[in-house]
C-alpha cells in the first residue's frame, strides 16, 4: 500500500493548520507551522494570496481531513461511499466512520501521541479489542467495545508520555478511560458537536457529489 515518506510538517503547512501529526512536537514551539506560517517549498513565502474556487475550496477540506486521519485516496474515498450509503446525514456518517477506526480509537484514548503512532501500536500488536489482539488498524470499533493496552506496550517511555499528555490535556467525551488499568471503552459515537468545528465535512459531500 502507498504511503506517505516525506516530513509531516509539510502537510500541515500546506493546509494552513495544524493536523496533529506529530504528537507532543505540535504542542510545543518547535510546531513547524508556528515557525513558518506558509506553505511549503520554495514558493510558497512568497505567492500572493488568491480567492480560491468552490472546487478549490472543497479539495483543500478534502485533503485536510484525508491528512488528519492518514488515508489514501482510495480509503478515504470508499468511507465516503460507506456514509452515502447509511441513512442520516453523509458528512456526519464519515467523520464517525473515521472516529471509529481502531488506530483513531487508540489515538483518541491517549494510547498514542499520532495517528500514526496508534497505528505502530496497533500493528505491532500492543492493542486487544474485547480480549483479542487486532493487527488492523482500519478495523471497526462498534459501540461499547473495550480496548486494553498489552502489558509490554505499558513499559514503553513514549506510552506513558502519551497517557500522562492526554490525561493533562483532558480526553474526548465519547470515550471511558481507566489509566490505571490502561483500558478504556468506546461508549458512543460522537455526536457533530462534540468533533472538531475546523472541519467542514459539507465541502467534502459537495465535492464527490458532482
Amino acid at each position: 500500500m502507498a504511503r506517505y515518506l516525506e516530513a509531516k510538517c509539510r502537510l500541515c503547512r500546506r493546509e494552513g493548520e495544524k493536523l496533529f501529526l506529530k504528537g507532543g512536537k505540535c504542542y510545543s514551539n518547535k510546531c513547524a507551522i508556528e515557525r513558518r506560517p506558509f506553505a511549503p517549498g520554495m514558493h510558497g513565502q512568497g505567492r500572493r494570496p488568491r480567492r480560491a474556487s468552490d472546487y478549490g475550496l472543497q479539495l483543500r477540506e478534502k485533503q485536510k481531513v484525508k491528512r488528519l486521519y492518514g488515508l489514501q485516496e482510495k480509503q478515504f474515498r470508499a468511507y465516503f461511499q460507506d456514509a452515502d450509503r447509511m441513512s442520516g446525514v453523509t458528512g456526519l456518517n464519515l467523520l464517525q466512520l473515521l472516529e471509529s477506526r481502531l488506530d483513531n480509537v487508540v489515538y483518541r484514548m491517549g494510547f498514542a501521541s499520532s495517528r500514526s503512532e496508534a497505528r505502530q501500536l496497533v500493528r505491532h500488536k500492543h492493542i486487544q479489542l474485547e480480549g483479542k489482539t487486532v493487527t488492523i488498524p482500519s478495523c471497526n470499533v462498534k459501540e461499547g467495545a473495550r480496548l486494553t493496552l498489552a502489558n509490554k506496550a505499558t513499559e514503553h517511555l513514549r506510552v506513558k508520555a502519551s497517557i500522562e499528555s492526554a490525561a493533562q490535556r483532558g480526553l474526548v467525551e465519547w470515550m471511558d478511560v481507566d489509566v490505571a488499568t490502561n483500558q478504556g471503552v468506546y461508549r458512543q459515537m460522537p455526536a457533530r458537536d462534540q468533533l472538531d468545528s475546523s472541519i467542514h465535512e459539507q465541502l467534502i459531500v459537495e465535492l464527490y457529489s458532482k
